[in-house]
């Protein structure tokens, strides 16, 4: 079995759902923007692109402004769960060449699992940093982890995708990338 590796050169980085009347729910909102924004600002530095959905925005508003400074403007808003549900979002993705999405946002067990499932129908391989997807409630969020693991996602970290995505500690970014991770450290 081949272990699938992440690099900035084969990954596109989606956030999910990430808006601010279901954050307000999130029991780890203040994590999870904290993760997502740590992984845009790495994908930026690397060059990895971001791409962002919304689900019915009209109800749950848009996406949480922290992030929607960092991501592309106007997502594409949802009523699907699945992000695939999107016009073009999967051909998007196949253009794009990338065959590796850092799936990250809201929630794990239903538009994050729905879009994991569709991606890796597609073939596409999914990378899930665990402390950049969030949901209410804590059995919901592990149990969809232990689903989309036994699918073929990757679990991962938001950490482990940024010094993934570098590979090397003579990459020339590592320098910026490192000033990142000491920037989350610290908080």
């Amino acid at each position: 079995m081949t272990i699938p590796r992440l690099t900035a050169e084969n990954s596109v980085l989606i956030v999910v759902d990430v808006q601010d009347k279901l954050l307000a729910k999130m029991p780890t909102a203040v994590e999870l923007v904290e993760s997502v924004g740590f992984l845009l600002d790495v994908a930026n530095v690397l060059a990895v692109p971001a791409r962002a959905t919304e689900q019915y925005p009209k109800g749950l508003g848009p996406t949480t402004a922290a992030l929607a400074r960092r991501l592309p403007p106007n997502p594409p808003a949802k009523t699907a769960f699945s992000c695939c549900g999107v016009a073009g979002f999967l051909d998007e993705l196949w253009l794009g060449g990338r065959q590796s999405v850092v799936l990250t946002g809201m929630e794990a067990h239903v538009c994050v699992a729905q879009t994991a499932l569709d991606l890796l129908a597609a073939g596409m391989r999914v990378f899930l940093p665990v402390d950049a997807v969030g949901s209410r409630y804590d059995i919901d969020r592990e149990t969809a982890f232990r689903r989309l693991g036994g699918a073929g996602a990757v679990l991962t970290t938001a950490e482990a995708v940024a010094f993934e995505w570098v590979g090397d500690a003579a990459h020339p970014q590592f320098k910026a990338v490192s000033r990142l991770v000491i920037d989350r450290i610290r908080g």
